[in-house]
């Protein structure tokens, strides 16, 4: 997170496969595409001054008083990361915002998506923002979604619908090749969930053969707020596609009702799952409900890359976070922990550690190995730079496939 010059070695290596395709393709390829006019999208913000017993009897409560002061928890395992979705899904009063990269149709994203199905059903007002890189083949069931009168759906940096998306690959490349994978779950404003899972089986630890070890951190307090308004900044961003106006389609009632019967029979297929029983008899979910989770109370601050990114030339620093990550990285004085999955930090970013290391402060990092990787391009891009972070005194730690999280090996020249 920390360290992230990942992206200017790995759009490198995409150019040179992107210009051959380019050479291959444009001349069987052609039409350009077009998107629909979005200038008369409406604007929404986060409702201020929203009462939340639950929440705001946290927040009363805490130890530690201050306008800067939050409550973190951190969600470690897959089934209390679900758990913790929904029961937020469950005690809002009047508003859902949700930002993800991918929403899968498998069994974790159909449970969540039937969580805000339930809210919505009461009255709370359920925003979803997604990026289109994965959504392009289930525009009809987000389109059914989206009907109802209490949820909207937006999709960001969307894909024209009338060209196919290997040609906008290929002409839109530096913007359809950059995407938000911001992962935000805000309820009220006043509680979130940030972290690195997007909403799938394989985030939530439903297959071991394919368990990706990320975390997330539920946040109570001034943190919450932030992430609303980095969500609004997005949501309401020229770039962002009301699913009513993306999908220009005449929907057919009488397939809409026989697919929400489909999710319904899959809905209750899925009662016995270890995530609902989870729901129902974890002690998280019994002391979200009655407010007392046990936080960790300190300062935070949360930073977003501007939605404005995409609308600029890659690597142009003024429209990203490191900017301001960068004075926290330069001024530490005992220790820098880095866990990335992708982990490339150029020439600049381990020179850059070098000379934390002789300033004495100790510098960690945990990325994925070889084996444990599911981009193994971006590992050829990190492991050239191993022994020259190792020799500078980094201590760099790899994710063994296989191993479990308390028997990481480090690697050694």
């Amino acid at each position: 997170m920390l360290i992230g010059v990942s992206s200017y070695e790995k759009v490198k290596m995409r150019r040179t496969a992107v210009r051959l395709l380019l050479f291959l393709v444009l001349p069987v390829l052609g039409g350009c595409a077009v998107l629909p006019d979005n200038s008369n999208r409406s604007v929404t913000t986060t409702y201020t001054s929203v009462s939340n017993p639950v929440v705001d009897n946290i927040y009363a409560n805490a130890p530690r008083k201050g306008d800067n002061i939050s409550g973190f928890l951190l969600l470690d395992n897959g089934l209390d990361a679900f758990v913790a979705r929904a029961v937020l899904a469950q005690i809002a009063e009047r508003s859902i915002d949700t930002q993800y990269y991918m929403i899968h149709g498998d069994a974790v994203g159909s449970l969540f998506v039937d969580q805000l199905l339930q809210a919505a059903n009461r009255g709370v007002r359920v925003r979803v923002l997604l990026d289109d890189i994965n959504e392009g083949d289930r525009d009809f069931d987000i389109a059914i979604f989206d009907m109802h009168p209490n949820i909207e759906v937006r999709i960001f940096n969307p894909f024209g619908r009338n060209v196919g998306r290997l040609w906008q690959y290929v002409t839109g490349f530096g913007r359809q090749t950059r995407w938000a994978h911001n992962k935000s779950f805000t309820i009220d404003g006043k509680a979130t969930i940030l972290g690195g899972r997007n909403i799938g089986d394989e985030y939530f630890s439903h297959n071991p053969e394919l368990d990706f070890q990320d975390l997330d951190v539920l946040a109570i307090g001034p943190v919450a707020r932030e992430t609303s308004d980095a969500f609004d900044r997005y949501w309401n961003h020229e770039l962002s596609y009301p699913a009513s106006v993306l999908f220009n389609e005449n929907i057919d009632r009488a397939e809409a009702e026989e697919r929400k019967k489909r999710f319904e029979k899959r809905i209750a297929s899925l009662t016995q799952s270890p995530y609902l029983q989870r729901l129902k008899n974890s002690d998280l979910a019994r002391k979200m409900r009655d407010g007392k989770v046990h936080f960790e109370w300190g300062p935070g601050r949360v930073y977003v890359d501007p939605p404005d990114k995409l609308l600029h030339k890659v690597g142009d620093r003024s429209y990203q976070m490191f900017t301001d990550l960068l004075p926290y990285l330069r001024n530490a004085r005992e220790e820098i922990i880095i866990f990335s999955p992708y982990f490339v930090p150029g020439k600049e970013g381990v020179a850059f550690l070098a000379a934390l290391r002789k300033k004495g402060v100790r510098v960690k990092i945990l990325t994925n190995s070889l084996s444990s990787t599911d981009v193994s391009i971006v590992h050829a891009g990190y492991s050239r730079y191993r022994k020259d972070l190792l020799r500078a005194g980094v201590e760099l730690w790899e994710l063994n496939k296989g191993l479990g999280k308390n028997k990481l090996p480090q690697i050694r020249c």
